[in-house]
């Protein structure tokens, strides 16, 4: 068994950060990766990172956008934490050596993007996460911080206490990629989930493969809320034919959408007066799939980005990283003819819940990331806010994991007396775990309808509850080596691959820009389908190493659940906010819908709830308003 003081899954943007305030507290930490970091998807974001640097801005201003940003359903104390911390965050990167891009005076640039008042965000060229993830690496490895490079975290080692609060994480379970082993991690003082985002819940996505959702799987399964799910953000300007992201720096550098009639639609048709192009992505990406419905769309599929008007030398300054993706996937030029782009699922504006110290409402659990939500994003993220929230929230999760008093949090973390069940929810099947007649193998692990363990989670004591760490995390270890070794001894069933294509399909069909009720319905349907054919699933690579096979079929399970999660979210949820658009309920209904939307597993019986949004900051309360670009 491993051991260390404080345990990081995932070597992405927060992880790294996470880790190395960690370390700089005192505390012996070791980030445990499925990737090496440097290939985290951190890497892909090319935008840049808002921080008010500028005489004329302030974190105030900042906190406004972000707030306005999220149609009022953020929490005042995350979203003013964010615009508090960032610049200094911001400035310690640069300190480390990250090589911002530059005025002619020595200044880190800023550029506008979509939704701020102020050019506020700093940038890398187009490669910032690129840049931030390498800067970060460095001083883990100046630090001798360990990195446990491949190793997949398939579930978490949580005491077995009925009430989900009362529980408390003590470790990990790592499956070897390179040799099959599979082994222990224990934590003596805490976890960070830090495994990014779920964007292979869809077939159309910006995110790279390995974003299956993994921590918010772990932490849903583990007893810990996810909020606010059904807010999935896509992003107006992805290639066709990938989804690869060209960046808003594009539109912020000054390229323009047009449609096949050569119009400037964000102005002609007035879905964004003011600031056009640059208006929050929610309301971008809207703007383009009506253009594309009404038949103003290029050959029925994607608009045109336009950015020939900048110039050769300004575009090769700030954007090259741009043309290569043009030219390399979709054979475009951008010095000499538009890039064709359409929305693709983006980011994930729900997770699991935590407060702005990263805490979970299970003892020694942490998140942070875009597997969190804290919430600082509510129902639509800005342009430049994912990084510093990877950089912030992923520094006071380390740090309070290392047992540094960051003074009491202002956001509470499960059911209080505040907290709203969800009493007539209309579902067309029963959401959750499928039952299972024996205590022979779900693929699953056997997890049961009615909340009890099957016979390979009772341990040889009788089944006695685990709460002392060593032995918490040995069950854990214990029942994962039956999964897989399950998984692995079948030689017929079905394949992951299949299950994986119908689930992404219905959830690209019915749960994307604009969603009705029945389209809803249809995709849990779907997706209780895909769940209980994913019962008989099996392995087919028998190998022990490198078994991709193995690693997506366990992926694949996660994605089943966070699906579900979206998908009832979005049903529950009658209004339209931010990313969220129902045909039917084509109004914010503040009356109704200031709140967040909770999802709890309960032991395989999922059960909604609400809990209200805190629109108290520190020095005022933000009065929800008409939002307008």
């Amino acid at each position: 068994m491993h051991e260390h003081d404080v345990l990081v899954i995932g070597g992405g943007g927060a992880g790294l950060r996470a880790a190395i305030a960690a370390h700089e507290e005192g505390a012996d930490v070791a980030i445990v990766t499925k990737l090496h970091p440097v290939r985290s998807h951190t890497g892909a974001a090319e935008g840049g990172i808002n921080a008010a640097l500028r005489e004329g801005d302030d974190w105030e201003l900042h906190a406004y956008d972000t707030m306005k940003g999220s149609d009022y359903l953020g929490d005042a104390p995350a979203i003013e934490t964010l615009a508090q911390d960032s610049p200094e965050e911001t400035i310690q990167l640069e300190n480390w050596g990250m090589p911002f891009s530059r005025e002619d005076d020595g200044r880190v640039s800023q550029r506008p993007f979509g939704g701020l008042s102020f050019a506020r965000t700093t940038y890398a060229g187009a490669e910032t996460g690129h840049h931030m993830l390498h800067t970060m690496y460095e001083q883990v490895v100046k630090r001798g911080i360990q990195v446990y490079d491949e190793w997949y975290v398939t579930d978490l080692a949580v005491t077995d206490h009925d009430d989900p609060e009362d529980r408390e994480c003590h470790g990990v379970v790592g499956y070897d990629i390179k040799t099959g082993q599979i082994e222990g991690f224990k934590a003596r003082n805490g976890v960070i989930l830090a495994t990014g985002g779920l964007g292979q819940v869809f077939d159309h996505t910006t995110n790279a493969v390995a974003n299956t959702g993994d921590g918010a799987a772990m932490a849903y399964r583990a007893g810990v809320p996810l909020e606010d799910m059904e807010f999935v953000q896509f992003h107006p300007t992805t290639l066709p034919s990938t989804g690869v992201l060209i960046s808003e720096g594009v539109r912020g550098e000054g390229g323009i959408l047009y449609n096949a009639e050569g119009e400037r639609f964000m102005f002609e048709y007035g879905y964004a007066n003011n600031d056009g192009e640059l208006a929050s992505r929610d309301v971008v990406s809207r703007a383009e799939l009506t253009e594309i419905n009404a038949g103003r769309g290029v050959d029925d599929e994607y608009v045109y980005l336009d950015m020939r008007h900048l110039g050769e030398e300004r575009i090769t300054d700030r954007l090259e990283n741009i043309l290569h993706l043009a030219r390399d996937f979709e054979g475009v030029d951008g010095l000499e003819e538009p890039m064709p782009v359409k929305p693709g699922q983006h980011y994930e504006m729900g997770g699991i819940e935590t407060d702005e110290n990263g805490q979970t409402c299970i003892d020694g659990l942490y998140a942070a990331g875009e597997c969190a939500c804290v919430s600082v994003h509510g129902s639509n993220r800005l342009g430049g806010n994912a990084l510093p929230e990877l950089i912030v929230f992923g520094a006071r999760a380390g740090r309070h994991a290392a047992g540094t008093d960051l003074g009491e949090p202002e956001i509470t973390t499960g059911r209080t007396d505040d907290s709203e069940p969800e009493e007539d929810l209309d579902t067309p099947v029963e959401p959750g775990a499928v039952s299972a007649s024996d205590e022979d193998v779900a693929a699953d692990g056997g997890e049961r309808t009615d909340g009890s363990r099957s016979s390979s989670d009772v341990a040889s004591d009788g089944g006695a509850a685990a709460v002392e760490p060593d032995e918490t995390v040995r069950r854990a270890v214990e029942r994962e080596r039956t999964r897989v070794d399950r998984l692995m001894e079948k030689d017929e069933g079905v394949q992951h691959a299949e299950l994986r294509a119908e689930l992404q399909e219905s959830m690209t069909e019915n749960v994307n820009v604009f969603r009705n009720e029945e389209g809803l319905k249809r995709a849990l349907e779907d997706i209780r389908r895909v769940r209980e054919a994913y019962q008989d699933v099996y392995v087919n690579d028998p190998s022990r190493t490198f078994n991709t096979d193995l690693i997506h079929t366990i992926e694949t399970r996660n994605l089943i659940d966070l699906a579900e999660a979206i998908a009832l979210g979005a049903l529950a949820r009658d209004e339209f906010r931010g990313a969220h658009w129902r045909q039917e309920h084509q109004e914010r209904k503040d009356d109704e819908w200031l709140k967040h939307t909770m999802l709890s597993w309960n032991d395989g019986n999922p059960e909604l709830w609400y809990k209200p949004v805190i629109l108290e900051g520190e020095n005022k309360t933000y009065e929800p308003k008409e939002r307008s670009y």
